[in-house]
């Protein structure tokens, strides 16, 4: 189960998706998380490069916290296709997403 939800997961891939406009809103979105959620969203993003499988998520976290020395927000702005990663990443988690 995922300490952080999936609406905010969501609302961190549209933001992604929309960077060049919405850089602000999802610095402040992710800088509102609380530690397990950030850990949480960094093990979404693995687990959706494929770095993880979804059977590895307790230790995707467990790296997510032993490696965290970036601010969450400037590695997920940093790492190519976030966004598309996240998607996957709750799609092989089995996390029904919402289409709009």
């Amino acid at each position: 189960m995922l300490r952080i939800s999936r609406t905010k997961v969501e609302q961190v891939i549209l933001y992604g998706h929309e960077l060049g406009r919405a850089e602000g809103e999802l610095r402040g979105l992710i800088e509102g998380l609380d530690t397990e959620e950030a850990i949480d969203l960094i093990a979404v993003l693995w687990i959706g490069r494929e770095s993880f499988g979804p059977d590895e998520l307790d230790e995707a976290r467990a790296t997510a916290e032993a490696e965290a020395t970036t601010p969450t927000a400037d590695y997920l702005i940093g790492t190519p296709h976030f966004p598309d990663h996240l998607e996957a990443g709750l799609e092989a988690l089995g996390v029904e997403t919402v289409d709009e």
